[in-house]
């Protein structure tokens, strides 16, 4: 018998259902029918109608609709929320839908469809805020520029039982109803005075239940890593379990647990073969701040739970820094508590720069005055005065003896807080010259937090200039690969070329030396090894170029004052430094 041609076709898929359909039905049965039956006979299909679409099919509350255009699509969901957002403000039973909208190849059967266009439709619906309307990429290509209005893009998502990430769009001018507060009613929990998140179980994309309790370590394991992190409130496993096997709004878990974010992911095994995704989702707006994938190998599952762990952890903490920083800018300044102190700070200490360093120093100064023993804000006190003692804002030998006491105070608040251990190790370094205290500090703080890229990059510098020129390369390689984007990643790049210059590669070191001055021209350090590099290789001429960099920069340092700093504990690697810098005419 000849094998049934199955029938195919491009399709606009259009997935809807209602928000809270359940607690509606379960409040009031008769009522919420009543009132889904008058919204369908009066929005829903009328607009069905005048944008030439088909039902497929109705499941209690939920629609699948197929246009032959997306445009066509996109157009009757935002006629449906619109109307629906005028009848929800005056209505005593309120009904809000979630609508998601997919372009794809789907299989026709009768009147049905299948496949992987119709999924995809259904996971971006269920993802969608409600009153929302959310499109897939394949969908936004699409209408884009063929439809008046505005999309925000809502980064690549993990779908459930869809093999592949999905790029979302979310359309604006769609509002969210009131109702969604009706129909999910929830206890609200006050928020911590520090960056909060839950972590969401995990969904296991493998299609094999038997790898559940995989995809569940490998979220216990995160827990329990970021629950490292000092600054972090993390919500603890029991109460981010309660929502394993239910389709949840982020916003709901937000208000649901207190917490500020949240974090969500998957987990496919494929033979020898695991995938990780992980978002981390703003759970007050819905934005997607960060989102990364993880593979390896099967073959030991506990080493690999244990390597993903480390790394979502390091990924997030920076970029959870840079958000709590920028909505801290935005709160007003009569309000100041310690911990708003220290992150107004943060932008500050950003800018390298003297002025800048002067501002930090009076916030954390206030901070400090509130809580004396917070010892992240005692750290960066420490760190913030020390720089002002480099650029020559105040003056050096007094201003390393403040140093040095802050710093051991920070230690002393939290033996345990890597990120103090660390400027601490950064101080008696370059400042104090300290070098076996700076060593212990480092070993410390790398123990506590080694997948920090902030502590990776201040403890590097100890062991590069006591010479352990390996291990220095090692740790700033793993500040570079922890954190990839940073846009302050020219003390790595410096701290790479310093160690091939020690090294007497020096044209390693130009490569490096010139990455760091790409980022930040400003940087005399790194203009200064590159010009002792070049008097190194013979290239006299453009040494004394970069000399005459150097001296447009403030303060112009003498050779003298630059060769009495108490950063080298190993004299030859200050000989080869002087030296070159002699050659090339630095005096």
């Amino acid at each position: 018998m000849a094998e049934e041609r199955v029938q195919r076709r491009l399709a606009a898929i259009l997935a809807a259902d209602v928000a809270g359909y359940s607690r509606l039905m379960g409040a009031d049965e008769v009522g919420t029918l009543a009132a889904l039956k008058a919204h369908r006979r009066e929005v829903v299909d009328p607009a069905i109608t005048d944008h030439r679409g088909r039902i497929v099919k109705t499941t209690g509350d939920g629609l699948l609709l197929e246009f032959a255009s997306a445009v066509d699509a996109v157009n009757c969901a935002i006629d449906v929320q619109s109307r629906m957002a005028e009848r929800n403000e005056s209505a005593a039973k309120k009904i809000t839908f979630r609508i998601g909208v997919n372009v794809g190849d789907i299989i026709i059967d009768g009147d049905d469809i299948f496949g992987d266009g119709v999924n995809i439709a259904a996971r971006v619906e269920t993802e969608c805020e409600p009153g929302g309307v959310y499109l897939s990429s394949s969908a936004f290509d699409q209408v884009r520029g063929k439809i008046n209005l505005e999309f925000d893009d809502l980064g690549e998502r993990a779908l459930k039982n869809i093999d592949r990430t999905v790029r979302l769009y979310r359309a604006r001018g769609t509002k969210v109803s009131s109702a969604s507060s009706e129909a999910e009613p929830h206890k609200l929990l006050s928020r911590p005075d520090k960056p909060s998140i839950a972590v969401l179980p995990f969904q296991n994309m493998s299609g094999d239940p038997e790898q559940e309790y995989f995809a569940d370590g490998m979220v216990e394991d995160i827990i329990t890593a970021l629950s490292r992190v000092k600054w972090f409130f993390v919500i603890a496993r029991n109460s981010s379990f309660t929502y394993k096997g239910r389709a949840v709004e982020i916003k709901q878990v937000g208000r649901e647990l207190g917490v500020r974010y949240v974090l969500e992911g998957s987990v496919r095994t494929a033979g020898n073969k695991v995938r990780i995704t992980g978002q981390l989702i703003e759970a007050e707006t819905g934005h997607h701040i960060w989102a990364d994938r993880f593979e390896g190998d099967y073959n030991n599952i506990f080493e690999l739970q244990d390597e993903v762990a480390s790394a979502v952890a390091a990924a997030i903490e920076p970029t959870l820094n840079l958000r709590e920083i920028e909505r801290s800018n935005k709160k007003p300044t009569t309000d100041l508590t310690a911990y708003d102190c220290f992150l107004r700070a943060q932008p500050f200490l950003r800018e390298f720069e003297p002025r800048s360093y002067k501002i930090a120093e009076e916030l954390l100064r206030q901070a400090v005055a509130i809580d004396p023993r917070y010892s992240c804000a005692l750290a960066y006190l420490a760190d913030c005065i020390g720089r002002q003692c480099i650029f020559g804002g105040r003056p050096y030998k007094e201003g390393i003896l403040e140093v040095e006491r802050i710093a051991q105070r920070a230690v002393q608040a939290d033996p345990e807080d890597g990120t103090a251990l660390a400027i601490a190790s950064w101080a008696f370094t370059i400042l104090i010259g300290k070098h076996a205290q700076s060593r212990d500090y480092a070993e410390r703080a790398l123990r506590l937090q080694p997948n920090s890229a902030f502590v990776c990059t201040n403890i590097a510098f100890g062991y590069l200039y006591r010479g352990e020129l390996d291990d220095a390369r090692r740790i700033f390689e793993r500040a570079l690969r922890i954190n990839p984007l940073d846009p302050r990643n020219y003390f790595i790049f410096q701290g790479l070329g310093i160690a091939a210059f020690f090294e007497k590669d020096f044209t390693d070191a130009l490569r490096l030396l010139a990455r760091s001055i790409e980022l930040a021209p400003f940087m005399r350090v790194a203009w200064r090894y590159k010009s002792a590099a070049l008097a190194h290789l013979g290239k006299i001429e453009e040494a004394r170029e970069a000399v005459a960099v150097l001296r447009t920069l403030t303060p112009v340092q003498t050779l003298k004052e630059i060769s009495d700093r108490a950063m080298f504990a190993q004299e030859w690697m200050r000989k080869l430094y002087i030296g070159g810098l002699e050659k090339a005419g630095y005096e």
